[in-house]
Order: structure tokens, then sequence, then C-alpha cells
């Protein structure tokens, strides 16, 4: 039995712009089950962007800041994509980080309660035409549960496999077993030969999510109480290079893909198997950049 394709993780890089958009009809190519695309580099641009390029390929945000635009601008922005690609287009939405909106001097509010109500006040607005599937951003409890009941779909980052099924206990069966409700995780991925390499690649893009609480606080639920702390206390002593010395090969092995084309396409099939209907591959590279990622990538599935 063939083994199922998963989404992968799109990001608009300055400079390169075009090529990523000839990428997106690539990976629509060859199959796999979506796009996402995170905020950096203006995700809903290069959806829109995706729209007019492809042409079967399920694609969306994961996710847009709540915060960076008019609710009414999102509105229509989201409506255009949706009604232009024919239904194939998801609106990821989350409320970010604070040092990420603090960066735009946006002031944050409650995350659930924001959350609710911009839903309320995008469904709002008129002469939009039809508004596409919303997805929300979650870790914990509190918001998968809101996502089952105001969304059509929730997308982690960054999720601990061994914690998944805890996570998705908290939606009912009706939806954690529906094809029309979208459950992804975006899954930091390096494939080398070189373990140690592929190792560190991920260790330092996720040093910077370790320093936010609320993942923090997620995976001590998870049962990373001891690696989180040791976190903290290396930002107590502004020891912030230590950070990556915090995060052990269990942890990482539990959050994130890397390893031979045989190990990460086994941690591929392990998501599925741990009841996330979408994986979606972030790649990185350990001797490249974005496109050098990308060719090791596919090179899984040829």
């Amino acid at each position: 039995m063939a083994q199922q394709l998963p989404a992968v993780s799109l990001a608009a890089v300055p400079g390169r712009r075009n090529t990523i958009i000839e990428l997106a009809g690539e990976i629509e190519r060859r199959g796999f089950a979506g796009i996402y695309c995170p905020s950096m580099g203006d995700g809903l641009g290069l959806c829109e962007a995706i729209a007019l390029t492809t042409n079967e390929i399920p694609f969306g945000t994961a996710i847009t800041p709540i915060y960076t635009r008019n609710v009414a601008d999102f509105a229509q922005s989201a409506a255009f994509i949706h009604e232009v690609s024919k239904g194939r287009f998801r609106f990821g939405i989350g409320v970010s980080h604070a040092p990420a909106m603090q960066r735009l001097g946006v002031k944050q509010g409650k995350p659930l309660s924001d959350i609710r109500e911009f839903v309320e006040n995008l469904r709002a607005v008129p002469r939009t035409g039809e508004l596409p599937p919303i997805v929300l951003a979650t870790l914990r409890t509190r918001m998968i549960k809101l996502a089952e009941e105001i969304g059509q779909g929730m997308v982690f980052a960054n999720g601990a496999r061994s914690h998944m099924q805890a996570s998705l206990a908290a939606l009912q069966d009706d939806t954690r077993n529906s094809s029309n409700f979208f459950i992804g995780n975006m899954v930091p991925t390096c494939i080398s030969d070189d373990i140690e390499a592929a190792k560190a690649v991920n260790r330092r893009t996720l040093s910077g999510y370790a320093m936010l609480p609320n993942y923090r606080n997620y995976w001590k639920e998870a049962g990373y109480t001891e690696e989180m702390e040791a976190v903290e206390q290396a930002m107590q002593a502004g020891d912030m290079e230590k950070i990556p010395e915090c995060l052990s090969d269990r942890w990482l092995a539990d959050t994130t893909l890397f390893g031979s084309a045989d190990q990460v396409r086994e941690g591929i099939e392990a998501w599925f198997d741990a009841g996330i209907h979408t994986p979606i591959v972030v790649p990185s590279s350990a001797v490249g950049n974005q496109l050098k990622a990308f060719e090791e990538f596919f090179a899984l599935w040829d």
C-alpha cells in the first residue's frame, strides 16, 4: 500500500517569490495533500498567488495573526481567495505570540475571547460572498474545544506526538473522525544522514518557541517539565545560547522529524497514526536553504 502523502509548509521568501510560486505548482503536480502558508512573507498574498496558479491542491494559511489587519479587510481577502480557488482555501487564524505582536505595536487581549469575537465579526462583514472554512491555531484543550464550536478545523504547530491522543480527546468522536473537520500539525523536518546535524537544525528552529510561555506550558503538560524548567532557568540567567542544550533528544523526536529518508517517512506515517489527518511538513536543510530543503523532501518520494 502506498504511503499517504503529507501537506507542506511554504513561505514566500524575498528575492525568490516567483520561484516559490512555481514550487507550489510542483507540489501540486507531485500530489501532496496541501500547501499551508505561515504569516512570514505575507501568507495571504502567497495564498492568492497559489489560488491563481494551481488547480486542485487544497491550501491555506497556517496561520494568519488576527490582529494585523482590519476584520473587514480580512473578510474580503479570505472570501476572494476562496472564490477564485473554487473552494480550495482554508483560512487559518490565531493570536500569534506576544513578542511578535509587540514588535508591531499590537496589544493582545485574551486569546479565547479575541478569537471568538474575531470569527463573529468576520462572519458579520457584509457583501463579501462565501467565506472559506475557518481553522483555529490550537495547542491546549480550551482552544481545541473552541475550534470545534466555531470553526471547521484546527492546526497545531510543533505539537508533541505522544500527547496528541490526549489533545484530540477534547473533540467529540464525530468531529475527530470527520473528513470535513481539518486536523493538522506543522512538523519541523530536516532530512539528513548526518543525524546530529539534522537535530541541530531542528533545535535552532524550535529554540525561539521554547522561549514562549504558552509553548512551555503546553510541553510541560505533554510530559517535558524538566526540559522546560531548564529553559526557564537559562532565560533567567540570560544564557540564551544554552536553550538548545535544554531540549532533549526525547523531546525533539516527539515534536520534529529528522534523520534519514526512511526515518522521516516512518515519522510522517506515525503522525497519521497519532490522529493528525494532515501532517504539514516544514522542511529545513542541514546544508542549504528552503529550496534545498524541498529538493531533499521531494527525493523522499522519488
